[in-house]
């Protein structure tokens, strides 16, 4: 057969393509067999050798490109002011774990570590985004950041979670409830001028230094008034408040620490500025008044880098700045008045202690609460109640665990949760106004505030997820290496996002 002829004949060549094998390419004729078989086997394996030489042609280009990205990235690194860490961010787990580069930064200058935690109240945790905040930008690029905010405590108000922050405790065992109520077995009331040591219960940080012999410096800190245990508020380490002290003095003060000896400055220091909370309430979270008064703090974050930086000391220094609770806008519109509720029950203002947005209700000793909150209830889900669905009433024990709001007897015996931006009101008046609040249940979005961590023991460009302020004392008390007081957070919370000592 003309096929068999052609069997054991070396396969075709490029010297081999010539104008016959090319006429026989075209040949379709019967008698032609043997020259179709061969005319095929050259065509299959000319198309092979295109196919090899095309894929290498494609390899070695990625492998060109490949080589490039990696060169530019290994120069672009080793021409980069200093190494950063190698930080792995896990969208999905519970902490972002630091993958390379665990180890803290030693220190330069200072002899101990130190920790100045910042608190700017009423930040709402956006307000970063607001305007460019080089400052505090900087603090978030080369820190640890709460890549959705810091989670305050219930109820979202200034004295409970400033307190909470220092203590680690949930407002029920640390025994600031609010800002302001009633003690009902004596009659006493508490409010936000009261240093009275019966109110302020646990330990908070600055003690807890003083505790191991070490020395703690405060500025503005709710409570740091407060002579309780060995902390006797000290003229030269505690200042004790005045809103009228400018931005600029508070910081310049928390500097002139670091002039003293370098075994003598405190390994623990507080400053605390009231803005923006004090416009938030005035004009609501998204008046230009705010982007102003952030732009200002972000001004003060600068001064004390810059004075940091001057002294040699700021690569040494671990900073943490928050707030202690968000904000959000309410307007009249959005009212709930307890004197509708009259055709259920009725609630005279004297067993009210609390309105907005916290409801806190204490009867007489003669009325059940669980019977004032059934019908309570009952008459704001009837639709007859102007805004009624807003708002809920609970016996204390029995409101949601999660907000560990129970477990104190300064606690009024029944509780409202009224719905985010919404208030409640006695009676009806003509008086209208809209501006911001903040006390809302704490799982409100608008209500969480930032979370920053700079220094040698946090590590650069990291995000961790939101965790809730209590947590930030054993934060501290693990950078200071001190044992800490019994508390509510995690003893091993601060393993997952602060590095490892040398």
């Amino acid at each position: 057969m003309g096929s068999d002829k052609h069997t054991h004949l070396p396969g075709p060549t490029y010297e081999d393509d010539s104008p016959k094998q090319s006429t026989a390419l075209l040949s379709f004729g019967a008698g032609s067999a043997g020259r179709d078989d061969r005319s095929c086997s050259c065509r299959s394996a000319r198309i092979a050798s295109k196919v090899v030489f095309v894929s290498l042609i494609l390899v070695t280009c990625v492998a060109v490109s490949v080589a490039v990205a990696f060169s530019f990235l290994f120069f672009s690194a080793a021409s980069s002011p200093g190494p950063a860490p190698v930080i792995s961010i896990v969208r999905n787990s519970p902490l972002s774990p630091v993958v390379a580069d665990a180890i803290a930064r030693p220190l330069k200058k200072l002899k101990k570590d130190v920790v100045i935690l910042i608190s700017s109240d009423g930040f709402r945790f956006g307000y970063q985004f607001k305007a460019t905040l080089p400052n505090i930008a900087r603090l978030i690029a080369n820190g640890t950041e709460a890549e959705l905010g810091l989670i305050p405590v219930f109820p979202t108000l200034t004295f409970p979670n400033h307190y909470a922050i220092v203590t680690g405790l949930y407002p029920a065992y640390h025994g600031i409830i609010d800002n302001r109520f009633v003690d009902p077995n004596s009659g006493d009331v508490f409010t936000m001028a009261s240093h009275e040591t019966k109110w302020w219960l646990g330990e908070p940080l600055w003690e807890t230094v003083v505790n191991h012999g070490l020395s703690a410096a405060t500025y503005f800190w709710p409570g740091s008034e407060v002579r309780k245990g060995s902390w006797d508020c000290p003229e030269k380490f505690c200042r004790h408040y005045n809103g009228s002290v400018p931005f600029e003095e508070r910081v310049d003060s928390v500097l002139e620490y670091f002039d003293m000896d370098n075994g003598e400055v405190p390994v623990f220091m507080t400053l605390y500025f009231e803005d923006p909370d004090h416009q938030g309430h005035q004009v609501g979270p998204d008046d230009p008044q705010i982007t102003e008064a952030v732009i200002r703090i972000d001004s003060m974050i600068g001064r004390l880098i810059d004075g940091l930086e001057k002294r040699g000391v700021f690569d040494d220094v671990n900073i943490i700045m928050v707030g202690d609770h968000g904000m959000v806008g309410t307007c009249d519109k959005k009212l709930i008045f307890l004197d509708d509720l009259v055709d259920w029950i009725e609630i005279p203002a004297s067993w009210v202690q609390s309105y907005s947005p916290l409801l806190a209700i204490r009867p007489d000793s003669s009325i059940s609460p669980s019977d004032v909150v059934e019908k309570m209830n009952e008459g704001l889900s009837s639709g007859k109640v102007e805004n009624g669905m807003y708002l809920k009433v609970y016996l204390k024990e029995d409101l949601p665990e999660r907000l560990h709001y129970s477990a104190s007897e300064l606690i009024p015996p029944i509780v409202g949760l009224v719905a985010e931006g919404f208030k409640v009101e006695q009676k009806r008046s003509r008086h209208m106004e809209c501006g911001g609040s903040h006390g809302y249940d704490n799982a409100f979005f608008s209500m969480r505030t930032i979370f920053v961590g700079h220094g040698p023991r946090f590590a650069s460009r990291r995000k961790i997820p939101s965790f809730e302020n209590i947590q930030i004392y054993n934060i501290v008390t693990s950078i200071l290496g001190i044992k800490g007081a019994p508390n509510n957070g995690s003893s091993s919370f601060p393993e997952s996002i602060l590095l490892s000592k040398p």
